[in-house]
């Protein structure tokens, strides 16, 4: 079989594929990528075969989306997501990805849910495809009280539809044959309504490539408990507030706690002796070794630390990350924080809540169960050779 990934220029959404593909391909398999290749070289195996596809967005490229992006909230960072960033992607990969496919020949197309142009290609050619999806924000209804932003939403889809010369009345977010969802119901939550070709396979986790230092192993505290914090790779630059807030708050915990800091030191500043500060953290490699993790609220941080049977303080900034959020304390698995204008005090009390109350580690450990019984990548890539 030869599988191609379609997939947005973004580290979440690239990162479950990764695994996904290394079960196809040690299977006899082939797989491949298409998508903007500028970012895809730095996220993907150096020996990744990656076909181009949407490789600007607009004359600044990539970078100048995110730095429009990260300042937004609500809907207006919905907006700009859907508007600015989704619509125009799907319609700048479009004809690499017809390409790719006339190239690759493929048997089955892994659609990731935000790189339409995947969906649209493949109706188009009649080929077999699944849908990719990093996070399970849109299996929980979440437009159910604001009417008029989910229809705003499917219009921009039907607009997209309506460009492309594809016909309309679908969804170009969910395959009707196969819907990868790299969770559980245990986190989601149960729903009975839910379809058959929803599968549920829990974190795909594999290597990720080196980041650009080596990590300090040797500064772990073997006697404190070790927590990191981290916004992923798209909000650290606005993060500051958040920081100094966490900081302040484990200056109350430093007897007892480590802090391992994912973020820039320019943006931190000065951090005191039981803070280790790195701009980059090999997180997977990480994680066995931490007692907790502050988070945005970003679905692979949120998998790959429940994974690991670790709770959570989590403080959502955008988009999905409020509906994960809630998933997370609704579990009982970590406690729920805000982003702006955070409280040292509140971050204390949730940090020692999680800390220390074992009620939120019993809560994690159960959803790790339930990830390890869903079986990864090679449950994902079982679904995959059937769907041919």
């Amino acid at each position: 079989m030869k599988a191609l990934f379609v997939v947005p220029p973004l580290a979440g959404h690239v990162n479950p594929t990764v695994a996904v593909a290394a079960e196809l391909a040690a299977r006899g398999h082939r797989v491949a990528w298409t998508g903007p290749a500028e970012v895809l070289v730095r996220l993907l195996p150096p020996d990744a075969e990656i076909l181009p596809s949407g490789d600007r967005a607009g004359p600044a490229g990539y970078g100048a989306l995110h730095a429009h992006w990260r300042d937004l909230r609500g809907v207006a960072a919905l907006r700009f997501l859907w508007a600015e960033a989704l619509v125009p992607l799907a319609h700048a990969m479009l004809p690499g990805v017809e390409a790719a496919v006339d190239a690759y020949a493929p048997d089955l197309l892994v659609v990731d849910q935000q790189a339409l142009a995947g969906a649209v290609v493949a109706e188009r050619r009649a080929l077999p495809w699944a849908t990719s999806a990093t996070t399970t924000a849109e299996f929980t209804r979440p437009f159910a009280g604001f009417p008029k932003v989910g229809e705003w939403v499917a219009g921009q889809i039907a607009g997209l539809l309506a460009d492309c010369g594809a016909p309309g009345g679908w969804d170009p977010r969910f395959s009707d044959r196969l819907v990868l969802a790299f969770s559980t119901p245990e986190l989601l939550g149960e729903d009975e309504t839910r379809p058959a070709h929803h599968a549920f396979v829990g974190p795909a986790l594999g290597p990720r490539p080196a980041g650009p230092a080596p990590f300090p192993w040797r500064r772990l505290d073997p006697v404190r408990r070790r927590v990191l914090v981290s916004l992923g790779t798209l909000n650290r630059e606005a993060g500051a507030p958040f920081y100094a807030a966490v900081l302040r708050a484990a200056d109350q915990l430093a007897d007892r706690v480590q802090l391992i800091l994912a973020a820039p030191a320019e943006t931190v500043g000065a951090a005191p002796e039981h803070v280790l500060l790195q701009e980059y953290v090999p997180q997977l490699q990480l994680l066995p070794h931490l007692d907790a993790v502050v988070s945005h609220g970003g679905h692979n941080t949120v998998c790959e630390s429940l994974a690991h049977g670790l709770p959570l303080v989590v403080a959502p900034i955008r988009d999905d990350q409020p509906i994960v959020a809630q998933q997370v304390a609704a579990a009982g698995a970590g406690v729920r924080v805000r982003f702006g204008r955070p409280r040292a005090g509140e971050l204390h009390d949730a940090l020692a809540a999680v800390l220390d109350d074992p009620a939120h580690r019993w809560a994690a450990r159960r959803i790790q169960a339930s990830f390890a019984a869903a079986g990864g990548a090679a449950a994902a890539a079982d679904r995959l050779e059937k769907l041919t």
